[in-house]
């Protein structure tokens, strides 16, 4: 390639958490210039919000809508290569579909949609286009979560018997959806947010890791939700016993009431060999438990000359360099952004260049969700998985 790629944005305006992130992410390789934007539903904010973004007038839009008509119908030279959709799980669908419809490839917040079917048909939408479509399931891109996928394919821990994530926060301890914060309130709403609010919100990434890790998908789930702040409409609190088609057992536990955590995620691998151990707030790390021989402590940016080289290709910095959620958020629009590139191009995108999560895992996630609440309303232990 010999220019940057061009990105619109739907989504994401002034004081809008992750669509800032998705910007700091897009920006950090140089590969990706934001140039068009319908930034947010209220007129005023969305022209203020590309002013603070410098971008031209002429492509900041008051609706997304516009925005696709108008950017699919702009010369060759200077039309968007792909569209990001950062609103709330509601508002994916639609405009994920006409970006396609229009010949725009696409990024996209998860959980992917704001239910089953409208994920298929996305799925079957992406499909028939060609296009690429990016899922924004951050944690995948750490590169020490790289190393632990890897260590599995190759068969150093031997067969995995045991997963055990889990992804305690403690943000939503009080009814902080009626205290003013707009995170919380739309998260907790049914009619926003769909039918899970703790297991869709981050037990879905506790899944996409644990079947990440281990390259094996979920089979079957016996699930129990938790509603434990008086009046809440969705569930904050969760946990899952899991089957793995490779014969593993496994245990997720996801809640957002566990006052005074942050961001605790952490996922245990264990094989015939030995297990993994990684936790998303000491990233730089992966601990390696033998069976015979004392632990070993891998870490990020260090030239052990044993690494992947999908650890290695999702690695910035030096050893003792802290790389971050910003970093890994970085790393999947890299590989994104080198796979269009690639296309683009008419080459072959390198196999760590298309290592990032896609549609088929949004589709899984959303699976997740419906197996995990029909599984809690029912009296049977187990549920098969189904897609």
């Amino acid at each position: 390639m010999t220019r940057k790629l061009r990105m619109g944005m739907i989504g994401g305006g002034k004081d809008a958490f992750i669509g800032a992130i998705h910007r700091i992410a897009a920006n950090m390789d140089g590969l990706i210039e934001l140039v068009a934007g319908a930034l947010s539903i209220h007129n005023e904010t969305a022209i203020e919000s590309g002013k603070m973004l410098f971008l031209d007038p002429e492509r900041t839009y008051l609706d997304f809508k516009t925005m696709l008509e108008k950017e699919a119908a702009m010369p060759a030279d200077k039309r968007l290569d792909f569209v990001t959709i950062v609103t709330p799980n509601f508002a994916h669908f639609e405009p994920a579909m006409m970006a396609l419809d229009k010949g725009f490839n696409v990024v996209i917040e998860k959980p992917i949609t704001f239910s089953l079917e409208e994920a298929k048909k996305l799925k079957e939408k992406v499909e028939a286009t060609g296009l690429t479509l990016l899922l924004t399931h951050t944690y995948t891109g750490y590169p020490m979560v790289k190393q632990a996928r890897q260590m599995v394919k190759d068969g150093a821990l031997g067969k995995i018997r045991k997963v055990w994530v889990e992804y305690p926060q403690g943000w939503l301890s009080k009814m902080s959806e009626r205290e003013g914060n707009a995170q919380a309130a739309w998260r907790t709403d049914p009619s926003k947010s769909g039918k899970s609010g703790c297991m869709g919100d981050i037990g879905t990434h506790a899944a996409n890791l644990a079947e990440y890790i281990t390259g094996s998908n979920i089979t079957q789930l016996c699930a129990d939700l938790n509603i434990m702040v008086p009046g809440r409409a969705l569930d904050d609190d969760g946990n899952v016993l899991l089957r793995f088609d490779n014969g593993a057992a496994g245990v997720l536990m996801a809640s957002q009431v566990a006052a005074g955590e942050e961001n605790a995620l952490k996922i245990r691998v264990y094989g015939e060999k030995g297990g993994l151990e990684w936790a998303q707030q000491e990233p730089n790390t992966l601990l390696v438990k033998w069976l015979d021989k004392p632990t070993e402590i891998y870490r990020a940016g260090n030239g052990y000359g044993f690494q992947s080289s999908y650890m290695t290709a999702n690695t910035r910095t030096p050893g003792g360099h802290p790389e971050g959620y910003l970093e890994a958020f970085g790393n999947l629009y890299r590989n994104f952004a080198r796979t269009l590139s690639a296309k683009i191009d008419g080459v072959t995108p390198s196999p760590e260049s298309l290592d990032f999560p896609s549609v088929a895992d949004g589709v899984r996630g959303m699976a997740f969700i419906d197996n995990v609440v029909r599984s809690a309303q029912s009296d049977v232990k187990w549920t098969n998985f189904e897609i």
